[in-house]
């Protein structure tokens, strides 16, 4: 079966798919739902196509989800898709947050406005806590949890900084699980 060339993209498509996608990822993970839009429902690009554009989107300084996102559009449409996906996935975040910093100058002196920012710092923390759970659900063996373990208590507990824990904690996740690959093959 001759494979079929993917459907063109419209300029238009290219704002409004990556429009609702910065409006709809919160903490990451915007790769996935990318994949999902630009790969599986529109097949806008190959599978290949998509991962070379993550493996760019990460050695590229800035961030991985904005430079996903220009170099789709630049693929689906040239220059003209690049700036499309570029608007799309940081202008209407940008405005809302904008929305949002304004309306906070407002409401700062409104009695009972802590407490809905403590509500809203309660749903933040709840979905941490989920994304926290489903990971944890797929580690297996011992060491995944020493290293989940070792990080709260360094970050969390000790207020060491992040940066070089995990410049720590990173190589010696990786050499454990080569040594417990190795065992194990």
């Amino acid at each position: 079966m001759p494979e079929t060339d993917p459907p063109q993209a419209r300029l238009l498509d290219i704002l409004r798919v990556f429009a609702a996608l910065g409006m709809a990822s919160f903490g990451g993970g915007l790769a996935g739902w990318i994949h999902r839009e630009v790969v599986v429902r529109r097949r806008w690009l190959s599978e290949e196509g998509f991962l070379t554009g993550v493996a760019l989107g990460q050695v590229l300084p800035g961030p991985n989800s904005v430079n996903l996102a220009l170099y789709i559009g630049q693929q689906l449409r040239g220059l003209s898709g690049a700036a499309m996906a570029f608007l799309g996935i940081l202008g209407p975040p940008f405005l809302f947050i904008l929305g949002l910093a304004l309306l906070y100058g407002w409401g700062l002196g409104m009695a009972g406005f802590g407490v809905v920012l403590g509500g809203v710092a309660a749903a933040g923390l709840a979905n941490s806590l989920t994304t926290g759970l489903r990971t944890a659900r797929h580690m297996r063996g011992a060491w995944p949890w020493v290293m989940a373990g070792a990080t709260f208590v360094a970050v969390g507990l000790l207020r060491w900084p992040m940066i070089p824990v995990v410049a720590v904690l990173i190589p010696a996740s990786i050499a454990l699980a080569w040594a417990g690959s190795r065992a194990r093959g």
